[in-house]
């Protein structure tokens, strides 16, 4: 007698879940991205073009994408770092640090960019040194970057902590015993590993970063054509009640920024299909 094996589902079956998967994504997500191309398709093609390719607006797509992107990066290397510190190593204190890695999550960005502003300002405690020798902080590009740095850091440390502390001890003791050095362990072991992690710790810090409005209004001094981001242009047109301006520069925000999270997450994906056929 054939006993068929029943695979049972602590959540409802593949078709209830998917239907509440995509009615919950439609009326979320999917709704309000359409309704933001139907009215920017309300413009004329000519219209569009000239809205969205006026040099204030290229100047404000290339910051934003610009200290993002730098941030990020950041973000990934000193992200990493403290995550390999709180995974790998025993030290007084470490909860609290652990906990401080949370405080930009809950922080109100513009309690944030207020205090970056007090600190990186010509008068401020640290801005004061800089502004000495010639280098200015707040206002600048360079102060974006780091209120970009402040709210984007927990997305690298959280997405690569879980991954550092799953990795299992046996395969670094055993590349050590067959004569790999530490840098030839952490290249060929552990950076593998959790490189799908870091790649997607990298894309939520820039997206935030490209989304960001409050940390950042304070100490960029929003000069257009110099320091001025595309947040902060769209809330300047819709204040001017400029709704459909508004609406198209968003509309190219959205898009460019689908098509660059779209090739992170395939080549994260190819990464991971290629550890797997290891």
């Amino acid at each position: 007698m054939i006993h068929k094996k029943i695979q049972r589902h602590i959540l409802p079956g593949f078709g209830l879940s998917l239907g509440y998967t995509v009615v919950y994504l439609t009326l979320i997500v999917l709704i309000p991205i359409s309704l933001l191309f139907l009215k920017a398709s309300a413009m004329s093609l000519e219209d569009f073009l000239t809205t969205v390719t006026d040099p204030r607006v290229v100047a404000s797509y290339k910051l934003s994408f610009y200290t993002s992107f730098i941030a990020a990066l950041v973000n990934v290397l000193f992200g990493t770092l403290i995550a390999w510190v709180l995974v790998r190593y025993e030290f007084t204190g470490k909860k609290y640090v652990d906990a401080m890695v949370d405080l930009p999550f809950a922080l109100p960005t513009a309690v944030a960019g207020i205090a970056l502003t007090n600190i990186y300002s010509p008068n401020g405690w640290i801005g004061h040194f800089f502004d000495q020798v010639g280098v200015k902080i707040a206002y600048t590009p360079i102060g974006i970057m780091i209120a970009l740095t402040f709210i984007g850091l927990p997305f690298v440390v959280r997405s690569v902590q879980p991954v550092l502390q799953d990795i299992d001890f046996q395969y670094e003791e055993a590349a050590a015993s067959l004569g790999a050095n530490s840098t030839q362990i952490f290249l060929k072991i552990i950076l593998p590993t959790i490189f799908p992690a870091i790649l997607t710790g990298f894309a939520l810090a820039f997206a935030r970063g490209l989304g960001e409005y409050g940390s950042v209004v304070f100490i960029s001094g929003n000069m257009p054509m110099k320091t001025e981001i595309v947040p902060l242009l769209i809330i300047t047109k819709l204040e001017q009640f400029n709704y459909t301006e508004a609406i198209a520069i968003a509309t190219v925000m959205l898009l460019f920024s689908f098509a660059i999270f779209f090739l992170i997450n395939v080549w994260q994906s190819n990464t991971i299909k290629k550890q797997k056929a290891l």
